[in-house]
């Protein structure tokens, strides 16, 4: 059984930075395409970013991109989401997922992810 444990979320002044980790355990996942989502209180699970296991590959959303970047660590088996210039508007709880679907199709649709961690809470105060 995957698991998959996020941590480094908290409290960041707008334009401060914060990265988020996630561990993954308990399976073969070099073919996952690694996602993160957020959640702000009242809205949707909306797409982040994403990373292929095994590849360069990345995916960010139009409001994330230039500010966000996904990478991982095979060693460790961590993927990260590095997140800078944050603002008021990037508050929300982070989930790290996991879509095993074979392939260099990052999907963006939650639904597809197999696997999520429990959230990490981001706050950004303005």
């Amino acid at each position: 059984q995957v698991q998959l444990v996020e941590s480094g979320g908290g409290l960041v002044q707008a334009g401060g930075s914060l990265r988020l980790s996630c561990v993954v355990s308990g399976g073969t996942f070099s073919t996952y395409k690694m996602g993160w989502f957020r959640q702000a209180p009242g809205k949707e699970r909306e797409f982040v970013a994403a990373i292929d296991w095994s590849s360069p590959i990345q995916s960010h959303a139009d409001s994330v991109e230039g500010r966000f970047t996904c990478s991982r660590d095979g060693a460790k088996n961590t993927v990260y989401l590095q997140m800078d210039s944050l603002t008021f508007e990037d508050t929300a709880v982070y989930y790290c997922a996991a879509d095993p679907a074979v392939g260099w199709l990052i999907n963006r649709d939650p639904t597809k992810y197999e696997f999520w961690g429990q959230g990490t809470q981001v706050t950004v105060s303005s």
